[in-house]
Order: structure tokens, then C-alpha cells, then sequence
């Protein structure tokens, strides 16, 4: 039986211990976290999926080698990882699965489609989301809305990838300093996109900065495709009636395999294709599959920092997991994603999802693996204000940073040799 003696040596103990900053016994640290990933695995968009994968497990297994969250008690996280299929609902489903697994927070999911399914289900649940990879704006733009306007009382969605108005920005910004660099004026350009959530904000977002920011070309036609497309000679024979100089394509995998083959089996006589922003123009698969047809392929994407220490050591050891894969966005942003996480964990010291919250809006994580504006640090909205991009090119057939100079490590190559002329 509990005495009033032993009752009141047991709160002054518990009082003290607070007093003390030493958790309650009722608040034992956990031995694990668990941090829930959703990404395509399976499916079209297989091979991205899969570097998202590996990249989060590499940086899980990173942080608990230097002893996991020392202000939990040296915690070790555990990834839950989740194949979305390359479906948005199942993106959902697994997200509620491994949030009833126990994932205190989630990652993921790459495909904005698929984000967008996995939003409603952290926020019901109340579980910090931070998205690695996905670009659309309304992503964060619609929550943040709700919480301002009263119909939520927390926001628990954040991103560090860069967004579609981000992309659109530098994309322009990019362009015209490469042109003034290379001498060269382009004056006609094709816009090409792949007609999904991402793509087509991708598209809106191109076209406003371009009218917003000025370029020395005129967008003469813009061309939808199919997300999987199985044929794109119509679309092909469109862009090449417009007599484009540039041909600025925003793909998946799919399509850009089927676009650089028909761009090439159609003759079409341009100064380079140059991307807005767009996976499927950087993947080995990709780059092996098309060979010489993709080089000198320029994209405006969000890109590891080829120039920090750091990285390149990460970038080694995937490598070497992945069987000779290039560290790139989707293995970088997945591995920066857990690692940002780990500080928030660190510095919230608790799993409880408003502690997490309120850490996460504190970040200010210097030293980003990513090419980057700044340290990582979460607006109003909920974006990480200093997520940028790089301009990659194709040469020797690797994806190397070209622009800017800060951030180059080789020498960009415009205007590109002709389809035929390549060897």
C-alpha cells in the first residue's frame, strides 16, 4: 500500500528530476523511432523509387552509427519503408499503414500526385510529414491556408525540396546567363510536359517566370503528353513544326526515353535540349539506354553539391550499395530528408508531434548535402526557403553540375552537337 510518506518522497523525487530536466519515469526515452518512407518502388517510376529508398536507409544507418538521438537517450531510428506502386491511393493506404506500424513522421513520396494523396492522412493523424521530393506548390500552400484561416490547428506538412515557382525561377535565371555566357541567343522554344500534377504546374510555373523574369526566346508552342506514354511521334512532329531553337522538356522516365528517340529519329534541328526541371533526363537508366542521344542534355533541377566534402564521401558509398549509380536528387533529397529529421528529433527531444512541429519550424541546419542557398530553414508556408537548383548537363555520359560557376565542376557544352553528328 502507497503511505502518504512514500507518496510524497515519490513526487519530490519526480519534481526534482524536472526541476533537474531529467525526464519523469512515466516519460522513458524510446529505444527506436520510427520514421515512415513511401516511395515508388515498383511501377513506372521504379528505379527513382528505389534511390529514394536507399538513400533514406543510408542516412538512417548514418545517424545511428554516431549513436542515433543522444538527447533521447542515444535512440536508433528505424525506417518503414512503403511502395507507394506508382499509385496514389496506395501511396495513402501505405502511409496509414505505417503510421498504425508506428512511424512518428513521414517521408516521401516524390510523386507530387502522391504527396498530395499522403497530406490529408498526416495531417488527421497528426503525424509530422516532411516531404524529400515533390515540387507542386499547393502541396504545402493549401495547408498552411487551412491553418491561417482556422479550419486546422496545426500544420504537420513541410518540405525541403525546392518548389514548382522555385523551379520556374531559376530555370529562367539559368537560361539567360548560360546564353549570355555562350554568346548565343536562342529565339524559339518548345515547352514539352508530361500532363500529371507535376508536370503541369512544372509547365505554369516555367511560362510565369518567363514572363515575369524575360529571355530572349519566345515560347512558341507548349505540347502535352501522357504521364506513360507509349508513342510520341505526333507530339515530336508538332515541335518540330514550330522550327524551335531549344526544346525544353519536363518528363518522367518514360517519356524521356521516348522523346530523345523520336527528337533524334525525326531530324529535329535545334541548339540543345534544356529542361525546366524534370526527372528521367539524369537516372542511369535512362543514360544508358539512350547513350549519345541524351548527351548534352541540360535539366534545372535540384542537385547534390558535387563540391562539399561531405557529399562526395556519401556519394562514394552509394555508389558502391547501388552498383555504380550516381548520387543524384532523389538518393540526396531522401538522405537529406532523414538527416534533417534527426535534428529535429534531437532538438525537440520527444516524439510528441506538436514538440516535432515546434522543432521543425526552429531548423536552421547549416551544411546542406544539396546545392543550396542557405541552411535549411522552413518558411510560413512550410518550405525550406533556401532549396535551389543546379543546371546538370550530360558529358561522357554522367550527369555533372555546369552552372552556376559556384557550384560547377566541369564546363558546360552549348550549342549541342546535332542528333547525327553525335557518332
Amino acid at each position: 500500500m502507497l503511505n502518504r510518506r512514500t507518496f510524497l518522497k515519490a513526487t519530490g523525487a519526480a519534481a526534482g528530476a524536472a526541476a533537474l530536466g531529467f525526464p519523469a519515469v512515466l516519460r522513458a526515452q524510446p529505444k527506436e523511432i520510427k520514421i515512415g518512407a513511401v516511395h515508388p518502388v515498383t511501377g513506372p517510376l521504379a528505379e527513382i523509387g528505389q534511390a529514394c529508398r536507399l538513400g533514406a536507409q543510408m542516412a538512417v544507418e548514418a545517424i545511428n552509427a554516431v549513436g542515433g538521438i543522444k538527447s533521447m537517450g542515444g535512440a536508433k531510428l528505424v525506417l518503414l519503408p512503403g511502395d507507394s506502386e506508382t499509385k496514389p491511393d496506395v501511396a495513402r493506404t501505405v502511409a496509414e499503414r505505417l503510421i498504425n506500424e508506428g512511424a512518428v513522421m513521414l517521408t516521401g513520396a516524390f510523386h507530387s500526385g502522391h504527396t498530395m494523396a499522403m497530406v490529408p492522412v498526416a495531417q488527421q493523424r497528426r503525424v509530422p510529414f516532411l516531404v524529400d521530393i515533390s515540387a507542386a506548390d499547393v502541396i504545402t500552400l493549401n495547408v498552411a491556408q487551412s491553418v491561417k484561416e482556422g479550419k486546422q490547428k496545426t500544420q504537420y506538412v513541410y518540405r525541403n525540396f525546392p518548389t514548382t515557382t522555385a523551379f520556374g525561377r531559376k530555370a529562367i535565371q539559368f537560361m539567360n546567363e548560360i546564353f549570355k555566357a555562350t554568346g548565343t541567343s536562342p529565339k524559339r522554344a518548345v515547352l514539352m510536359y508530361t500532363n500529371d500534377p507535376f508536370g503541369k504546374p512544372q509547365s505554369e510555373g516555367f511560362i510565369k517566370a518567363h514572363k515575369e523574369q524575360g529571355a530572349p526566346f519566345e515560347i512558341v508552342e507548349v505540347i502535352p503528353f501522357p504521364e506513360v506514354p507509349t508513342d510520341l511521334s505526333t507530339e515530336v512532329a508538332k515541335a518540330r513544326a514550330a522550327k524551335p531553337d531549344i526544346i525544353c522538356p519536363i518528363t518522367r522516365a518514360v517519356s524521356a526515353t521516348l522523346l530523345l528517340r523520336e527528337l533524334a529519329k525525326q531530324r529535329v534541328d535545334i541548339l540543345g535540349v534544356i529542361s525546366p526541371g524534370a526527372p528521367g533526363l539524369y537516372e542511369k537508366g535512362q543514360i544508358d539506354a539512350l547513350g549519345k542521344l541524351i548527351e548534352y542534355t541540360m535539366d534545372n533541377v535540384p542537385w547534390i553539391n558535387p563540391l562539399s566534402a561531405k557529399t562526395r564521401k556519401i556519394a562514394e558509398e552509394y555508389a558502391k550499395r547501388s552498383g555504380g549509380k550516381t548520387f543524384d536528387t532523389n538518393s540526396g533529397y531522401s538522405y537529406e530528408a532523414i538527416t534533417i529529421m534527426a535534428d529535429v528529433l534531437e532538438r525537440a527531444r520527444s516524439t510528441d508531434p506538436d514538440a516535432l512541429v515546434e522543432a521543425i519550424r526552429a531548423t536552421n541546419m547549416k551544411d546542406p548535402i544539396m546545392v543550396a542557398g542557405g541552411p535549411v530553414r522552413f518558411n510560413e508556408v512550410g518550405d525550406n526557403a533556401n532549396a535551389s537548383t543546379a543546371m546538370i548537363q550530360i558529358l561522357s555520359q554522367k550527369p555533372l553540375v555546369v552552372h552556376p560557376k559556384e557550384s560547377a565542376e566541369a564546363k558546360l557544352v552549348f550549342p549541342a552537337p546535332k542528333f547525327w553528328e553525335r557518332g
